[in-house]
């Protein structure tokens, strides 16, 4: 099992390390047995420290739900660059790693499981869901706007549920096949499909022009 090296470091340090040290035991054993010891194993310290920062093993685990939405996704704040270049590098972005591979997947698998039936995961899960549809909303309508195209919000909002949708189907088969795919092959599907449903072109990088440019010439091989 790989330990977290924990040091002093000031109250809000150490409940972030505990957090990501919880995510860690979670994407490794699952959520049953991630338990308060198993956590404080990883985080190398005792289980009266863990409880020291936590009243339970469901705060826990909720904390760690709502810190892994708030960073597992690329955010449209961090994007630089025209609205063009912005949306493309968004959908990139939550297409490839570290946002798609096994960790995500095995942290998504756990959690998702318990939405459902635990309602404040079913919160924390539709703040995550909203956050991040609304910062795609905003990128999209940037988009429409620079390119002199209407950008009614409930156009944009239409939009950006279906290409969520989208991206949340690439990025699942990404984490569960992805060496059945070639690099960048499901970005440039994502790329591709937007380009028809917004019926603007994105103008893709170079890496994933050149996919496009195999898969053309396999299919007229």
């Amino acid at each position: 099992m790989n330990r977290r090296t924990f040091h002093r470091a000031p109250e809000g340090e150490r409940r972030q390390e505990l957090i990501r040290a919880t995510l860690d035991t979670i994407a490794a054993l699952g959520l049953r047995a991630a338990t308060v010891r198993a956590i404080a194993i990883r985080a190398g310290v005792t289980a009266g420290l863990v409880r020291h920062y936590f009243d339970s093993k469901d705060q826990m685990v909720a904390e760690a739900y709502r810190f892994m939405l708030t960073t597992f996704a690329a955010k449209a704040a961090d994007i630089a660059g025209d609205p063009r270049t912005r949306l493309r590098k968004f959908i990139t972005l939550n297409l490839t790693a570290p946002v798609a591979d096994s960790h995500s997947l095995s942290l998504w698998a756990s959690f998702i499981s318990q939405v459902r039936v635990d309602p404040e995961l079913a919160a924390i899960h539709r703040d995550g869901y909203l956050g991040f549809r609304n910062d795609l909303q905003g990128l999209i309508r940037d988009f429409l706007e620079a390119e002199g195209r209407p950008a009614g919000e409930a156009d944009c909002r239409r939009h950006a549920i279906a290409i969520n949708g989208m991206i949340d189907g690439l990025w699942l088969e990404g984490c569960l096949a992805g060496e059945l795919f070639e690099e960048a092959e499901l970005v440039a599907i994502a790329l591709s499909s937007i380009e028809a449903l917004l019926g603007l072109p994105l103008g893709p990088d170079d890496e994933t022009k050149t996919v496009l440019e195999r898969a053309g010439d396999a299919t007229t091989a």
